[in-house]
């Protein structure tokens, strides 16, 4: 399987090469040459576990790797560590280390990238740049640490998540990883960490250093073709549990910030998964709602902090790439929107393109929608959800009223809600004095009957590592005072 870059202008690389440089030189994303239609076949492996599921989809693309290697990356991965739960409607996708459903991907990445690193006879060390918006950073930290010949680095907005997705970076541990927290919020992150990929003349000064730059967020294609794991898995657990019949079509519902999440469901339908439409579900940062609604993307806007931070971005750099196929791969016409986007915040798509977006629908959430949700579901089907689940489930309610389809529908659950106990306690009205956030989750627990994630009850003991902080435009100078830092070859 070979890559092409969203934005044309390189020849086609290898699968391994794709993964280490995360990025195309000119800024343009990797995408498969073309989406192997595999369902025909795969859903005679619809018993199958995660891990065997997991082969099954992900050879397909990275053939270079060679079944062993690929079978090994996958169980380092996931064997004892990952697991993935159907609980009515709600794909759980949070019953791993971090607790959020990076997991799924960013504990397989680490594990590829060794492996395409000596396939590909890399000797450079590789630094990984990750811009999160909460989640990522710990499930990249957790993933890359103490890798061989691997280095991570991570930015995170100050005041830009939650307590405890903080804690968990800042007390993250690994001889060759780094945290540090940027003045600003995630796009002014990810617009610095994306400037220094397009950035010849430092990725020069870098190499003279022995460092290649990747990436570890979803604009990396081997983050983002594990995620379409679970949505084959998702609904072969549908079926098994004759919640569907087979090849029955199903809608599925995918709270939205990047647009890695739902864009890999798109890409399941690619590969045959019978997928009849896909609700993008905002909160009130809605940017995406607006595009799926008018056909313009517009950045050009407040940026509103919300109780469900992973989701609080203006620019959702995957939409690139269902552009891209949307437009029947025209990279020029990629080249002219994104311009524009760097140029003047926003753009407007062809109604070609606005025709083929007609099975996307965007619905957004405010936050008092996401505090009753969270009530409501707690109270009429003893269910606790985070508040970036609650924002599906009020999108898909708002998408059944005004549609009436009553299709079967997958709501892509992200995370524990123990990771934010102070807007899930909130939206219970359980009323506190102690702002704790230890004391916070005992009191969640309580409230709940529920157990608290063994390595968030852990957190409070752990020391604290990382306390950097910088400036978005000093954050090349921090990543070179970083890798003097940290330790060579490692």
């Amino acid at each position: 399987m070979n890559f092409i870059s969203t934005r044309g202008g390189i020849n086609k690389i290898s699968s391994t090469f794709a993964v280490l440089k995360g990025i195309a030189d000119n800024g343009g994303l990797f995408v498969p040459e073309n989406f192997p239609y595999i369902y025909k076949d795969i859903k005679k492996y619809r018993m199958k576990n995660y891990c065997e599921l997991s082969f099954y989809i992900i050879k397909k693309f990275f053939q270079e790797l060679g079944d062993e290697n690929i079978k090994e990356c996958i169980d380092k991965a996931y064997k004892n560590k990952f697991k993935v739960k159907l609980n009515n409607s709600f794909l759980e996708l949070y019953h791993g280390p971090t607790y959020a459903f990076k997991d799924a991907a960013l504990l397989l990445l680490p594990q590829l990238m060794k492996k395409c690193r000596h396939l590909e006879k890399i000797k450079d060390d590789i630094v990984i740049l990750t811009a999160t918006s909460g989640d990522t950073g710990k499930a990249a930290l957790e993933g890359f640490k103490n890798i061989d010949g691997i280095k991570v680095i991570v930015f995170y907005p100050d005041k830009g998540v939650s307590t405890i997705q903080e804690l968990q970076m800042k007390t993250s541990t690994g001889g060759n990883v780094y945290v540090v927290a940027i003045d600003g919020n995630f796009d002014d992150a990810q617009r610095g960490v994306k400037n220094i990929f397009n950035n010849e003349e430092y990725k020069k000064v870098l190499k003279n250093k022995g460092i290649m730059l990747s990436s570890a967020n979803s604009i990396n294609i081997g983050r983002l073709i594990p995620q379409i794991v679970y949505y084959f898995y998702g609904y072969f657990n549908m079926v098994n549990n004759k919640e569907i019949k087979e090849d029955e079509e199903i809608n599925v519902v995918v709270p939205t910030g990047n647009f890695g999440n739902i864009l890999a469901a798109y890409y399941a339908k690619k590969m045959g998964l019978p997928i009849k439409n896909f609700i993008c579900a905002s909160n009130e940062n809605n940017v995406l709602t607006d595009f799926l609604n008018t056909g313009e993307y517009n950045k050009n806007r407040e940026l509103i902090l919300t109780t469900s931070p992973s989701m609080d971005i203006l620019v959702s750099s995957n939409l690139e790439r269902l552009l891209f196929e949307l437009s029947n791969r025209d990279s020029e016409l990629i080249n002219y929107y994104m311009n524009s986007l760097n140029n003047k915040g926003k753009y407007r798509v062809n109604d070609s393109i606005r025709n083929n977006l007609k099975e996307f629908y965007g619905e957004f959430a405010t936050g008092k929608e996401v505090s009753k949700t969270i009530k409501d579901v707690l109270e009429e089907e003893n269910y606790l959800i985070d508040p970036h689940t609650a924002v599906a489930y009020i999108c898909y309610k708002k998408y059944l009223n005004k549609t009436g389809d009553k299709t079967k529908k997958l709501i892509i659950s992200t995370a524990s809600p123990f990771k934010f106990t102070k807007a899930v306690l909130s939206s219970l009205n359980v009323s506190y004095d102690d702002n704790n956030d230890f004391h916070l989750l005992k009191l969640l627990s309580e409230k709940c009957s529920l157990e608290i994630p063994v390595n968030l009850r852990e957190l409070e003991k752990l020391p604290i590592f990382h306390n950097k902080k910088c400036k978005a435009n000093e954050m090349k100078n921090m990543i070179m005072e970083v890798l003097n830092k940290l330790p060579q070859n490692i």
